[in-house]
């Protein structure tokens, strides 16, 4: 697979299903449709103006929230890992927000160097509790890479184990995975799968209809999710600094 930017400079949406399984201590499934943008963070789309609440790129929703873009977000944290892209392109996968609402389980960032190649990957994942958390990634020919989990997703698993992420950039398909694996526990898996259209606007607007506030309904999925989970009895985990009467 060709690690160098697919058409950069021109965003497309990927219409997808987003599945969970959880093998232990029973079989659970989650399956959700919606669809993600593929945008390059040099040339973010602007939408006509009717159109804007459809789709908007703020710096505050990713990383610190402090950054004057998102490119400069992403690049203050790569500068913290001795990472310069010295201009490189970097196309980044994730939600828009959607009438003034957004929410993103997980933001990739595929990060190349101004020869084309691919420097790294940042995988940064965001919980219901309005927190984030970057990974940074050295990924391989295929797109894999193994990273220890050390932030607080799920209120199901602690803070323990580590993640076998595969994250190859998008071409015409979206084809990405992600596996828990903890001590003593069956491994918990996520995968995204998705088909390339471009970012036209009788595209967005089909896909908007079909999939209305689609971050809205993210969100609302994953704790409808975790309350059947609760209600099966599978034990809370408690936040760090929290006691387990708080995280329930």
């Amino acid at each position: 697979m060709s690690r160098r930017p697919a058409r950069t400079g021109s965003s497309a949406l990927y219409p997808c299903v987003i599945t969970h399984v959880r093998r232990s201590p029973s079989r659970y499934t989650l399956r959700h449709r919606t669809y993600l943008w593929l945008v390059d963070l040099d040339r973010l789309p602007v939408l006509p103006r009717p159109l804007r609440p459809l789709a908007g790129f703020r710096a505050r929703d990713h990383f610190t929230g402090r950054a004057p873009t998102i490119r400069a977000a992403l690049d203050g944290f790569l500068d913290e890992h001795g990472i310069d892209l010295a201009g490189g392109p970097v196309l980044m996968l994730g939600h828009a927000r959607f009438c003034g609402y957004v929410f993103n389980p997980l933001t990739v960032y595929w990060c190349y160097g101004p020869d084309g190649a691919l420097r790294c990957v940042v995988a940064e994942v965001h919980n219901t509790y309005g927190e984030r958390h970057a990974y940074l990634l050295h990924t391989d020919a295929a797109g894999a890479a193994t990273v220890d989990k050390d932030f607080y997703v799920s209120p199901f698993h602690p803070v323990d184990g580590h993640y076998d992420m595969r994250l190859p950039p998008p071409g015409e398909h979206l084809r990405l995975s992600i596996r828990l694996q903890r001590p003593g526990a069956a491994p918990f898996t996520a995968a995204v799968h998705g088909t390339r259209r471009e970012a036209t606007v009788p595209a967005l607007l089909r896909l908007a209809l079909r999939h209305p506030f689609p971050t809205l309904r993210v969100s609302l999925a994953i704790r409808a999710h975790g309350i059947r989970l609760f209600l099966r009895g599978l034990p809370v985990q408690p936040r760090p600094g929290r006691t387990p009467e708080s995280a329930s």
